[in-house]
């Protein structure tokens, strides 16, 4: 059974957090200095909700203070955190000083697939090299789930959601492959538009 906790401390963001991911943020506002002192003095995390263009969304991720990057002396800091956990919003709380609410710690319900793995983890170092011109090590690759790879690259919020919200690594893998593939061809067709733009302009004698 998953666990619940209350009056967990949220922030809602127009970003997505997934696990593994690190994010660094700067905390202005004073509810969310509030929050974000009472977390470090407890050693506790908060969660980041998707605030998207159709309102809050209901999965979100837990995040993990990794450490105070600068501190001013307005009170105003810059944090960096590390995603942890799924969880859904079951209820919002509306009387602390803090956006909050009780929220569901999700699990996965069923385990990765090595196949869908192999296959996310191969067309991932596909677009690793084309990007940056290096090949990840094997090694590096069967660390590797699909939080982790996601992590490491620029997803659309969208994307991330729908990875957030599958409760299926097997399912996440595959929704990377297709997402790694899309994004190979698309650099594909930004190269060949540039040949030609090139070849339009050259001049012969």
């Amino acid at each position: 059974m998953s666990d619940t906790v209350e009056s967990f401390p949220l922030f809602p963001l127009g970003l997505v957090l997934l696990p593994q991911e690190r994010l660094p943020l700067h905390i202005f506002e004073d509810r969310y200095r509030t929050m974000i002192g009472q977390c470090l003095e407890a050693g506790t995390d908060f969660g980041i909700v998707w605030l998207s263009d159709d309102g809050l969304k209901e999965i979100g991720c837990s995040a993990s203070i990794d450490r105070v990057l600068e501190r001013f002396e307005d009170g105003r800091m810059n944090i960096l955190v590390e995603g942890t956990t799924p969880f859904r919003l079951l209820r919002r709380i509306e009387d602390l000083p803090y956006p909050a609410g009780d929220v569901e710690l999700l699990d996965d319900l069923e385990d990765g697939d090595p196949e869908a793995a192999a296959a996310a983890r191969a067309r991932y170092a596909d677009l690793v090299e084309r990007v940056t011109d290096e090949r990840p090590e094997a090694d590096v690759l069967d660390d590797l789930d699909a939080y982790g790879m996601a992590a490491t690259l620029d997803v659309a919020a969208d994307a991330k959601q729908s990875l957030l919200e599958q409760r299926s690594e097997k399912d996440r893998l595959e929704q990377l492959e297709q997402l790694f593939a899309s994004a190979l061809e698309r650099i594909k067709l930004v190269e060949k538009a540039a040949e030609r733009s090139q070849g339009n302009g050259s001049m012969s004698s």
